[in-house]
């Protein structure tokens, strides 16, 4: 029996072809997101044990490390890392250099004036010469290191995307006014913030203080340790030498290096388990093709297994046999898979170091034995998986029986069996979406999605009929007889049309959902701009950080503004053990976003749901209706706070707001938490009205007022909207070009089915072509049949991905005000249209085929 399987799979290995393309395909897929994923994560891991190679200990300022990030000045709580500190640790015994670090957010200017690499990585530290004038961490490429408050040296990636070269004046900024520096050199670095797209502005020591702290203090020492010190035997001795403070913490270089390590190998994780799960889609629409391949051999070689019953092999024997087959078609289509997924692995570094400028670090490509091991059991046990149905049914045939029979139809048990589950998980399914869709319950709507999706699965034969039907009295009147014998031919074999069709609805349902999801998102993202922001521009960084308080009074001094407001954030505690009655307790943290009271209303749409609309003028605080919801804060209430100064107050809740996407959940009068702000903060943002609205001289104006920062972001309403809107084309695009394998499954198992079901109607065709229908008239009957799958398949999956968004959209109804569900028409009749391409296209070759028969030998064939 094994050696009938081997020839059977050498026999039919034509056939079996677009089955071992599926299963190749969605191996691939899975070897190219593990090997891809081990590289990039052992590439990674290299790279930061570098960074740590020279550092026995480090010393950082919780209260400092990322303040760079905001504004500089502010007074320190805790104990600080200063110069003192430095030459301490340098004194003791087995210190050998103690390196003090600052850094932070320094955005750099093309000469256009546009930031160079993204805002959250676009970094600023300080240049550390050593006796040699150079600083090892940073190694020169050209030139020299800054020495003073009007020089600056950058990475060459940045400096290559600038058209900067040494001597050339560089326009830089942290969170305020842009400074002009003179380029000194150019640098080499591995810092994972820069090799990532971003940029690296290195200053003298005393000017980064100045910028990003305050003059001589460190947000982190490195310790380097002399030769035969022992980093834990150092780290005791740091930890002696440093002052008494919460905020100061040492550690080894060993111990930063893993925890950098954990968080990349959990960053891998994560990207892997998102890409596995599109290689899972492509292996389920798979299933179909080979379970659909293996059900058309069994079916063609009915009279084949009969005899081999008939002269003694047993039910199991044949079983065994069909897996067999399965196993062979899938070990090889594994291997094939593995060597296609190493190749897109390569593919994928070589795309993201090239096009994309990511810049990985270099590496070894790295295969691990768990990864062709994983590769191979997938595809094979999915290709079992999916043969043993038409496995069971081959070890059904009856001997006699199938003599004299090419095909053994389906009984009317087994189809009210099916569709009976078919219509419970339906049911289930759809119940359970509503549920989720009602209770805005995420995990229950994919669980109700994935039901529904298997019972519309498990009832497509059911379906094909009257869906398909549709088309007839088209077909008939525009291509007569073939058209009429494609719809025959469509829902002769209502399984095998479902097992084909519902490749293709797997993908069109996903990319119907997401479609539907992304155009609902940006409909509620424009409504809500539009109601709730009354302001003709916003004033913000780019990189969320906080802008510099000098901006606000620039801002008011510019041409055309007519109102504007700061809002800055206030965290206070808020004591309220007397009424733990309602559930809070005491020292609950809020933060108040201060906003000027007198003009806040200019500003954004203020709609006051309970309480005073002149809350804010009268000292009191308006909150959100969902915070007040949350929080239970009620008007009148009278909350004790602690203000970041160490202060106390009580403060009154004076209105609860509508829901409102411009405004912060707790609002505040700057008058009153303002000067209790920590010293030095920055502001989140600066809402302004224009005298004549929003105009291009009004933008200018603003950017002129903020001294053209690259880091700051001038944004009207159609700047808001067309961000919203590229974001979710980005997220769209990307999740089209990963379900795009799906959907290329999906096309070979239309052009497997046609073609094998050509072969197994040879003598039917050949009939046809006898009785006076042309070759031109076979070829369009192939093809319009494979329209009509292709078109079933399609028409499935925009109703069921528009069903599955409807309750993803209800779900995110806190979130996104007044969302709603959104289908764009023009949208999916080109899913529709797509569905149709691909049934014609994929219906050539076959069509071809079933052309050329010769008429005799097709008669003649058994």
């Amino acid at each position: 029996m094994f050696r009938t399987a081997l020839r059977n799979v050498l026999a039919h290995k034509g056939r079996l072809l677009m089955t071992m393309l599926a299963v190749m395909l969605g191996t691939a897929f899975v070897a190219g997101t593990l090997v891809f994923t081990d590289t990039m994560g052992q590439a990674l891991r290299t790279q930061n044990s570098k960074s740590y190679a020279d550092i026995a200990v480090t010393v950082s300022d919780s209260e400092a490390v990322g303040r760079g990030y905001d504004h500089g000045g502010r007074a320190a709580a805790g104990p600080t890392l200063t110069e003192d500190t430095r030459r301490r640790l340098v004194a003791l015994p087995g210190a050998a250099d103690v390196r003090g670090v600052v850094s932070g957010f320094a955005g750099i200017a093309d000469h256009k004036g546009a930031l160079i690499g993204n805002g959250f990585s676009t970094t600023g530290t300080n240049y550390v010469p050593g006796a040699d004038g150079t600083d090892p961490r940073y190694p020169l490429v050209a030139g020299r290191g800054p020495k003073d408050a009007g020089e600056i040296a950058l990475d060459t990636r940045t400096a290559e995307k600038g058209g900067f070269k040494v001597g050339d004046t560089v326009r830089v900024a942290v969170n305020g006014p842009v400074m002009q520096l003179k380029l000194t050199g150019t640098l080499h670095t591995n810092d994972p913030r820069v090799t990532a797209g971003g940029s690296l502005a290195a200053f003298d020591t005393a000017t980064a203080q100045q910028l990003y702290l305050s003059p001589g203090r460190f947000a982190e020492l490195d310790v380097r340790a002399a030769p035969g010190t022992g980093d834990t035997a150092l780290l005791a001795a740091v930890r002696q030498a440093l002052p008494q403070g919460d905020n100061l913490e040492a550690k080894t270089g060993r111990e930063l290096a893993d925890e950098q390590d954990r968080m990349i190998a959990q960053g891998t994780r994560i990207l892997s388990t998102f890409l596995m799960g599109f290689a899972a889609i492509a292996l389920f629409v798979g299933v179909f093709i080979i379970a659909n391949t293996f059900s058309m051999l069994v079916a063609q070689r009915t009279r084949e297994l009969a005899l081999l019953r008939a002269v003694g092999a047993t039910r199991r024997q044949i079983t065994r046999s069909v897996k067999v087959e399965a196993a062979l078609v899938g070990l090889t289509a594994s291997v094939a898979g593995l060597l296609a997924g190493i190749g897109i692995a390569l593919g994928l570094k070589a795309l993201l170091n090239g096009p994309m400028d990511a810049n990985l670090p270099d590496g070894p490509l790295v295969i691990a034995p768990t990864t062709v091991l994983a590769a191979i059991a997938v595809g094979v046990l999915v290709t079992l998986v999916a043969a043993w149905l038409p496995a069971r049914r081959a070890s059904r045939i009856a001997p006699v029986a199938a003599m004299s029979s090419s095909e053994q139809p389906a009984t009317q048990k087994s189809l009210r069996l099916r569709n009976t589950v078919g219509l419970l998980f339906s049911l289930a399914g759809a119940a359970a979406l509503a549920a989720g869709a009602s209770g805005k319950e995420v995990k229950l709507v994919g669980l109700g999605a994935g039901a529904l999706l298997i019972g519309v699965f498990v009832l497509t034969p059911l379906l094909s009929r009257p869906l398909i039907a549709l088309f007839a009295p088209l077909l008939r009147a525009v291509y007569g007889t073939p058209g009429k014998l494609a719809r025959e031919n469509a829902v002769r074999n209502p399984r095998r049309t479902a097992a084909t069709a519902s490749a293709l609805t797997i993908g069109v349902t996903l990319i119907t959902s997401l479609t539907v999801v992304g155009a609902s998102v940006n409909k509620a993202v424009d409504d809500s701009t539009s109601s709730d922001l009354k302001a003709d521009y916003t004033v913000a960084m780019q990189n969320f950080s906080d802008l510099s308080p000098e901006v606000a009074a620039q801002i008011a001094k510019a041409p055309g503004v007519s109102a504007m407001s700061t809002e800055r954030s206030v965290p206070v505690t808020i004591d309220r053990g007397q009424d733990r009655g309602r559930g809070a307790g005491d020292g609950e943290n809020e933060f108040l976003t201060a906003v000027d009271a007198a003009t806040i209303d200019q500003l954004a749409t203020v709609r006051i749901r309970e309480g005073s609309a002149d809350a804010l003028e009268q000292g009191k605080l308006l909150v959100s209706s969902g915070r007040s919801e949350q929080a239970r804060y009620k008007v009148g209430d009278v909350l004790a706070v602690t203000y970041p100064d160490g202060s106390k107050g009580s403060l009154t809740v004076g209105g609860v707001l509508e829901a409102n996407t411009a405004l912060a959940p707790v609002l505040a009068p700057e008058a009153v938490v303002g000067p209790h702000a920590q010293p030095g903060s920055g502001l989140e943002k600066v809402l302004v009205k224009g005298t004549n609205g929003a105009t291009e001289q009004l933008k200018q104006a603003l950017r002129d007022a903020t001294g053209g920062n690259p880091l700051i972001a001038v944004k009207g309403e159609k700047d808001i909207k067309a961000e919203s809107r590229q974001a979710v084309t980005d997220i769209l695009n990307m999740m089209y070009g990963l379900l795009g394998m799906s959907v290329v499954i999906a096309v070979l198992g239309v052009v497997n089915t046609m073609a094998m079901s050509v072969f197994e109607r040879r003598r039917e065709i050949g009939m046809l072509r006898a009785i006076g229908l042309d070759r031109l008239g076979i070829r369009r009957m192939v093809r319009l049949e494979s329209l009509l799958i292709a078109l079933f398949g399609g028409l499935v999956g925009v109703c069921l991905g528009i069903l599955v968004a409807w309750a993803g959209v209800r779900t995110l109804a806190d979130d996104l005000k007044g969302i709603t569900t959104v289908v764009p028409p023009l949208q999916i009749v080109c899913f529709l249209l797509a569905a149709a391409v691909i049934g014609l296209l994929a219906a050539l070759w076959p069509a071809h085929r079933a052309a050329k028969l010769d008429i005799l030998d097709a008669i003649r064939s058994e």
